[in-house]
């Protein structure tokens, strides 16, 4: 009886050493490609600029769960537009030889890593430095539509001129698709060498929508390896459940102008809940609903996007 008590207890030791090490283990990134612009290190976040001579206008952008930056890249491949595009705490950033540069505003964000405040406050410093245009508009999609609109509350003056775009966005008072709850969260660790091995599958298919674009097949097969730790992908989804639930839609008041796109056939987070939160957003918010389309609506139906207006006409029509 005793031996196999003991045998238990050092089976149980093991699983949870096992598990420690997956948790926190960095796994390789995926590929990368090059990026002619400079990069800022904030913290285990960063940002990177496109170089850019003469911009006319101002993009910056904040990518989902899992994601990396280079998810908006296609559709913001205009050479004109100064991009802006971070990197989410401890991601891998997917750049060959990243050109790393300092700057004296950068300041490590002092709220808790992988958390959606976090890298919010990375937000803000980029949009209080970088912009070089006074057209500017910021991009959030998925989990980076909430960074977008906690950034807009730690900073709503930074917002004032800005436009803003929620891509099928976590909005306050809003739910998943499907609810992880915390036995599947604590074995996430022993999922990921699975997921890792088969991005795509017949298990997660419904997820993705269409995969005929190739750039979409390609990115998506990277979403398994682009956080660093599989701790911080349990944060990341730790924090955008305590978010939906604890913030409520007063942060639209600190969005004057924008549009949020909310696909109806999201199998990521739940049209309705999130159809009646940004419905509840100002008159200057313009809330458009994609019937068919997936959780991914650059890649899906990037006609949906608003079109950028030039500086020269956002300062016509501000005046």
């Amino acid at each position: 009886m005793f031996l196999a008590l003991g045998a238990l207890a050092g089976i149980v030791l093991l699983v949870f050493a096992l598990r420690q090490w997956l948790l926190h283990r960095e796994c390789e990134p995926a590929r990368s490609e090059p990026f002619d612009g400079d990069v800022y290190q904030v913290g285990k976040a960063a940002i990177a600029e496109r170089r850019c001579d003469h911009p006319h206008t101002t993009v910056i952008c904040m990518h989902g769960f899992v994601a990396d930056m280079r998810y908006f890249t296609h559709h913001y491949s205009d050479p004109g537009i100064q991009l802006i595009l971070l990197t989410s705490c401890d991601y891998h950033v997917p750049i060959t030889g990243p050109r790393y540069r300092s700057a004296p505003w950068v300041k490590v964000p002092p709220a808790p890593e992988g958390s959606i405040p976090y890298d919010a406050a990375v937000l803000v410093q980029a949009l209080e430095h970088l912009p070089r245009t006074g057209s500017i508009r910021v991009h959030g999609h998925s989990r980076g539509g909430a960074v977008v609109l906690e950034a807009a509350s730690m900073r709503p003056d930074l917002f004032e001129r800005v436009e803003v775009v929620l891509e099928a966005p976590v909005l306050p008072q809003a739910r998943p698709y499907v609810s992880v709850n915390a036995a599947q969260l604590w074995f996430l660790s022993f999922l990921m060498p699975l997921w890792r091995r088969e991005p795509i599958s017949r298990r997660n298919r419904g997820a993705w929508g269409p995969l005929e674009n190739e750039r979409k097949r390609e990115l998506i097969m990277a979403f398994p390896f682009n956080p660093k730790r599989v701790a911080t992908m349990v944060s990341n989804l730790l924090g955008i459940g305590d978010w939906m639930k604890q913030r409520d839609v007063s942060l639209y008041q600190r969005i004057p102008r924008g549009t949020v796109l909310v696909p109806g056939k999201d199998r990521v987070l739940d049209f309705h809940s999130m159809l009646e939160s940004a419905q509840r957003a100002g008159p200057g918010v313009n809330v458009v609903k994609l019937d068919g389309c997936s959780h991914f609506v650059l890649w899906d139906r990037p006609d949906a996007l608003p079109p950028l207006a030039p500086s020269a006409e956002r300062s016509a029509a501000r005046s």
